[in-house]
This record gives structure tokens, sequence and C-alpha cells, in this order.
């Protein structure tokens, strides 16, 4: 989930909004060089802006609300904030933390949810520790051991079929089996060389609570796709 920077935010505000009327907006007039500049640099600053607030967490963004308070900060008009600054700082950080929680304890039951459901598939197999597979080619190689290094190549999804990461179309990848996720490395030792599986792998054998990147979120359920191609020999 992206974050708000709060400074990024003020000057945003302090060069790219001067009002909170619409038709002031729309008439704006560029007589001057500097109104001209004022005015482009509003114009970057504010498509940018908005991009950072497309990552808000919660429900959308009331704009009348922050622009009204932004308006409000700029004029330094104290008598009519509906709160100090300091609380505003304490509101902003209570709200993002609740709604980090909120979205965090969904995406986990979400996982959950579908993965009690895809166990009771007849070709899906749920080992011990909560790892889900299905054998899509079975290979007749050796099966790695936890020191060895394997060449593989794979496709990363996440539950709602977002390809966060895939090696296909470039080099396959080679890595040693324990310096892998804990899924990974128990599902490698699953897999004959030659063999092709698809894994679903619980976010406690994931990324867990920290998530990995902009893509895979805390408590994401992570589905590979992957196929064994040799276990590479020192």
């Amino acid at each position: 989930m992206k974050t708000i920077n709060v400074l990024l935010v003020v000057a945003v505000a302090a060069i790219g909004v001067s009002t909170t009327s619409c038709d002031s907006i729309k008439s704006a007039k560029l007589h001057r060089d500097v109104d001209s500049a004022s005015y482009a640099i509003g114009v970057v600053n504010g498509f940018g802006f908005k991009q950072n607030l497309d990552g808000f967490p919660g429900d959308p963004v009331n704009i009348d609300a922050l622009i009204a308070g932004l308006a409000t900060g700029l004029k330094g008009d104290t008598a009519s904030l509906k709160m100090t600054q300091e609380e505003a700082q304490a509101y902003i950080q209570t709200y993002f933390t609740q709604a980090q929680e909120k979205d965090n304890a969904k995406i986990q039951e979400e996982g959950v949810k579908f993965l009690e459901e895809n166990k009771t598939k007849t070709d899906v197999i749920t080992t011990e520790s909560g790892l889900q597979y299905q054998v899509i080619t079975e290979g007749t190689g050796e099966k790695p051991t936890a020191t060895d290094q394997v060449k593989v190549h794979y496709t990363g999804t996440l539950l709602d079929g977002t390809v966060f990461d895939s090696s296909i179309g470039r080099e396959p990848a080679v890595f040693g089996v324990s310096q892998v996720i804990p899924g990974w490395t128990e599902g490698l030792q699953i897999m004959p060389v030659g063999s092709k599986y698809t894994f679903w792998i619980p976010s406690e054998l994931g990324y867990g609570e920290r998530g990995a990147g902009g893509q895979i979120k805390p408590n994401s359920l992570l589905k590979f796709e992957v196929e064994l191609l040799e276990i590479v020999k020192p």
C-alpha cells in the first residue's frame, strides 16, 4: 500500500492550490510569466499528488475536504480550523495505522478462505506446513535437497491474478534451495527434476506480515507456477 508523505502534501498545497472554488480555478488568469510558471508547477505537482492519492487506504479520499483543509492552512485562518496542526498529524498517523491493519486482516482472511476451499480439490495436495501444490507435469529426475542449487522457470501471481514476477521471457533463475522463502524451500524438495507444479503459499511461508515491494502486501497468499529444469552441480 502506498502511503502519503505529509510533507509532500504540504509542499504541493503551497505551490499548487490557492482556492477551493472550481470557478476560480477554471478562470485562473495567466497574464504574467510568474502566473504561467505558478500554474505549470501546480499542474505538474497536482497530477503527481493525485497519483499518490490513488493508494489512499480505506474509502476514496474526500477531495473537497482535502482542498478545504489546504486552503485554510494556506490562508493561515486559524479561526476556521477544525483541528490543530498537532491534532491533524496525530489523526493522520492513527488513520493510516488503523486502515493498514484493516487491509492486512482482510487480505489474510481472503487467503485463508481460498486455501480452505482449494484443499478440497482432488488434485490439490496440502502438506503439514500448509503449503498446497498441484502437479502439472511429473518429472523423472532426482529431487533437490536443501543444500542444492537449482535452475527454474517460474511465474508468481497474487490471489487476484496479478503477475508480480516471472522468469518467462528471460533467462531461468538460479538460486540455492534454502535461499528463498520457506514455501519455495519446501516445495522445491518435493519436485523431481523435469516437473512443473503449481504452488499456493500461505503468507506465513511467504513474506508474512512485512510483505515485499509495492505489489506483495502483508499477509498475501502467493501462487507460483514452477518448472524445475535442473539441479546445478558445483
